[in-house]
């Protein structure tokens, strides 16, 4: 890594403090203030990072969090609000305050400029016990905004006593001596003097923008940024890109088959976390591997990318054993039943594999004995005798996941037999408390067997080697890093490779020949086997780690199994391979209050979401709305309901669809000609600033992060249209209507915009509003090049398409329909969605349905598909503004399925009748 810095510099402050203070090793060049080191920026920007890759960070809060999570501090949330403050709040004063004191000699006056910020800081500061900002120690929020208040709390002549807690804190993190050095190295002792020359090429502040509000603290997506500074150059730098149009040499649309590296491409290689599989997977599973890995998927070939996205059902293992003997078939049958479970969830969620293969298939077999005898050849197994659990009434010795007891770490008591979901320490089920068989329920015993072990401890100083080096120049996230650190820190200790199962891959040592691999050894196998099934050139991807870069998506109870015990087994193996660059590992996603549960019926699985009514890219829009990036998370329908009608209709899609509609209402679906004007070149200038922040955070996997600046983009183009009032001007003479036009043109292209920026979110919606925009295919190509090329797509003339709404309303009583048929309480009618995936058919409308006298789970479940699907049938016929008779027709079957609903659930129907009333 190499960082660009000038002398004079604040911002430079901040990245050389945070440097001094992480110890990252970096090379450090400082250079003129005007000397321009990104390439592909129109104007100097300096700090600038180069990064291993090739690629430049040139935001100063940016490189700071780069620095600190190479380090392994993740910033956290009360970290994040500060330092958005910083950007948002802080900033504008800050220029305001240096512009008065160094070429307006009013130093005075300076404290009076920062007087909100400062009141709200030293609130903060002296609201608790705390030393620093959010804790006991000194962390990037510290780092960042000392630096940005240095050359002014650093001058006794320009403060006052006023702030007491601020300048403890501020004494307290320049003593160290981290931070003194970098102030010696921008500042050289001359305060702000020093300033004046970088000063200089900075545009004269506007008073406005110095604002007095708190950091925000409620959802990325939701929160209300303070208007960013917009100079004349970046707004004419702006125009000039805008006016440049679309690459006229597109990039090639026909992806090869097989996908291969390719000299001179950024190759990347992309695996989810392989699903079990006879486990139907939940929300959090498919938010947790391969929505996210999809999600980046698609933006990587946005990028130009040359990448390889694969998967598969992870088939082997004693649970697959069990499911077979319950389901009267053979182990697999049961695996090809459930892989197409599988597969047709994924399909309906537009999850696009390269390749979705299976761990069942000769391939696996040949490369993990492979692997196995070059870790034997190596000296890297070892056998032992191994004391297991053996339930004498089911007459087996149980796998870890078919016995659960207290962990002997945290007391948790539902740990499983080899990791406690609480703490997230793996452990031996004999040494759980009190276990027992999952079952059948009885207690086990214990029973000694041989086996062979992976020795981890031999492998530790290259695990450790290679761990340095993925860590610092990958993006790995905070969790995955320090669950990694926590393994090391315990030491490492030999791995049990060999099961005493008969449904697996075959241990081929002659000793151990009745013996299968264990799940955990053989099922990471699985990536290089799916790969070999995808062709049979695997190798020039999965031996090649110059030229390959291996992005893994999990869950973090993963994490160990592909950032320890995996990497030990290919790096024992000593053939080449590509280990892990980018561990990306998503914290927990939970059902409203509680845990999914498939036995007791809540939740929302992969097959049931289907049965909603709800479309595919709601859900994913809401998925990687509430992603868990950094902590759990909670899935919620009154929120999912919020964020559709608030988000997806009200911002996004009501942008969307005015600014199409103006075309087609008065231009006769035409763009009209666009005559730029500041105000104009201003919102290109700030959508492109929120284009370039979605690419840094889309680069560095922050893809719950990224979302927000697509919404972020549509309501500063509501704004713009509301504020200009095109259907007015349209009304008016040539200059007005001129206006208009030039209002509608910028709106459509924004909306242009959008439709690439969604499309690795929301693939259905993107192509919807390009088909409907009748936008050029080199749009795609264009606008996510570099670090983000805002351009004019549709130029005056461009004839769009039929243009119609995008999204529908939530209803209330939908929601309540669905968040009470997931809410538990019907363990029969779920039990049976495990075992017959296929949904059951609604009751035609119209059609009598029999009463029910209790509670009748099955038939509750029919009639709220029915009752949904009145609903929106009610819905659509009110929207058409059809004949009242027929409305009340319709309405009326609606609240009599609602009552036969209200006695299917054993509720009196009276209440169901009465909300069914609308006025």
């Amino acid at each position: 890594m190499k960082l660009f810095v000038s002398e004079g510099n604040p911002h430079c402050l901040k990245v050389l403090a945070a440097l001094e203070v992480t110890g990252v090793q970096c090379s450090i060049q400082f250079i003129n203030h005007e000397e321009k080191v990104v390439p592909f920026l129109s104007r100097p920007s300096l700090p600038a990072l180069l990064l291993p890759s090739g690629q430049f960070l040139f935001s100063s809060n940016a490189i700071c969090r780069y620095l600190f999570e190479v380090n392994g501090q993740e910033s956290n949330e009360p970290c994040n609000q500060w330092l958005e403050w910083e950007a948002t709040v802080l900033q504008p004063a800050l220029l305001q305050a240096f512009h008065m004191a160094v070429f307006q000699g009013k130093g005075s006056e300076v404290t009076q400029v920062l007087k909100g910020p400062l009141n709200l800081l030293d609130q903060n500061l002296s609201k608790g016990s705390l030393p620093y900002l959010i804790g006991e120690a000194v962390t990037l929020a510290d780092v960042v905004l000392w630096a940005a208040l240095h050359p002014i709390l650093s001058d006794s002549s320009l403060t006052s006593d006023e702030h007491k807690s601020v300048k403890n804190w501020f004494d307290r993190v320049a003593a160290m001596h981290s931070c003194q050095s970098a102030a010696q190295k921008v500042l050289q002792g001359k305060g702000l003097q020093a300033m004046k020359s970088y000063m200089q090429k900075q545009p004269a502040p506007q008073s406005s923008q110095c604002r007095n509000s708190q950091p925000c603290n409620s959802n990325p997506a939701e929160c209300e940024e303070g208007e960013r500074v917009v100079s004349e150059e970046e707004m004419e730098a702006a125009a000039l890109t805008w006016s440049k149009g679309l690459n006229t040499c597109s990039l090639a649309t026909v992806t090869p088959n097989p996908i291969l590296p390719q000299e001179g491409k950024r190759n990347i290689l992309v695996t989810s976390a392989l699903p079990y599989v006879n486990n139907v997977p939940h929300l959090g599973n498919i938010i947790g591997c391969v929505l996210s890995a999809d999600v980046f998927s698609r933006y990587g070939r946005l990028r130009d990318w040359n990448l390889l996205f694969v998967c598969g059902t992870d088939e082997y293992g004693t649970a697959t054993e069990n499911k077979a003997r319950e389901e009267g078939l053979t182990p697999q049958q049961i695996c090809d039943k459930y892989h197409a479970v599988h597969a047709s969830i994924y399909k309906w969620f537009q999850i696009d594999f390269d390749f979705f293969g299976r761990t069942t298939t000769e391939k696996q077999t040949e490369i993990a004995q492979n692997i196995f005898w070059r870790l034997d050849k190596n000296g890297y197994l070892v056998e032992d005798t191994v004391e297991q659990l053996r339930c004498e009434n089911c007459r087996r010795f149980l796998a870890d996941r078919f016995v659960e007891g207290t962990c002997p770490h945290c007391s948790y008591p539902e740990a499983r037999g080899d990791q406690c979901d609480k703490c997230g320490r793996l452990i031996n089920a004999v040494e759980l408390r009190e276990p027992q068989c999952k079952v059948c329920k009885k207690t086990p015993i214990i029973r000694s067997s041989k086996h062979l072990f992976l020795d981890l401890p031999k492998l530790e100083t290259q695990l450790e080697q290679w761990l340095d080096k993925s860590t610092s120049t990958g993006d790995w996230t905070g969790n995955a890093k320090q669950i990694t650190r926590s393994w090391l820190r315990d030491g490492l200790k030999p791995r049990c490779i060999t099961r005493d199962l008969q449904w697996g891959t075959p241990v081929p040592h002659p000793d151990f020949k009745e013996k299968v691999f264990y799940v955990w050894f053989d099922a990471p196998i699985g990536y290089l086997s799916i790969t070999a099934n995808y062709t049979d050139e695997w190798e020039k991807w999965w031996k090649n780690p110059h030229q390959v870069e291996l992005y893994n998506f999990m869950a973090k109870d993963n994490v160990p199994f592909h950032s320890v015990v995996f990497p030990c087994s290919l790096l024992g193996a000593q053939d080449n391979y590509t280990l892990v660059n980018h561990l990306v590992a998503t914290e927990y996603l939970n059902y409203e209050d509680t845990k999914f549960s498939k036995s007791r019926g809540v939740g929302v699985f992969g097959d049931m979401a289907m049965d909603t009514g709800i479309p595919s890219d709601v859900w994913r829009f809401y998925l990687l709305y509430v992603r868990p990036e950094s902590q759990d998370s909670a899935f919620s329908w009154a929120d999912m309901a919020m964020k559709n009608n608030s988000e997806l209709l009200n911002n996004l899609g009501n942008f969307i669809n005015r600014a199409g509609m103006f075309v087609t209402k008065f231009f006769e679906g035409c763009v009209p000609a666009m005559e730029l004007q500041q105000e104009d070149k201003k919102l290109l200038a700030v959508v492109g600033w929120e284009l370039q922040q979605y690419i840094q955070l889309m680069d560095k996997v922050k893809i719950r992060d990224a979302l927000k600046h697509i919404l972020n983009i549509s309501r500063h183009g509501n704004q713009y249209i509301q504020v200009n009032e095109p259907w007015k001007k349209i009304k008016g003479g040539d200059s007005e209507r001129q206006r208009a036009g030039t209002v509608t043109g910028v709106s459509v292209n924004i909306a242009c915009l959008l439709s690439v920026m969604l499309l690795p979110y929301m693939p259905a919606v993107s192509q919807t509003i390009r088909d409907q925009l009748n936008a050029p295919k080199s749009c795609i190509n264009t606008m996510l090049q570099d670090t983000g090329t805002f351009v004019c797509a549709l130029s005056a003339g461009h004839r769009i398409g039929t243009v119609s709404p995008l999204f529908q309303k939530l209803e209330a009583d939908h929601i309540e329909a669905l968040k009470k048929r997931f809410g538990g309480g019907q363990k029969t009618q779920q039990s049976a969605a495990s075992t017959t995936p296929a949904a059951v058919p609604a009751p035609a409308v119209g059609v009598e349905v029999t009463t029910v006298v209790g509670v009748d789970p099955e038939k509750a479940k029919q009639l709220t598909k029915a009752v949904a699907e009145q609903g929106e049938k009610v819905r659509a016929l009110k929207a058409q503004k059809a004949e009242k008779d027929v409305i009340t027709a319709e309405v009326s079957k609606l609240l009599d399925l609602k009552k036969q609903l209200a006695l299917a659930e054993g509720k009196s129907p009276e209440p169901a009748s009465q909300k069914g009333k609308k006025k």
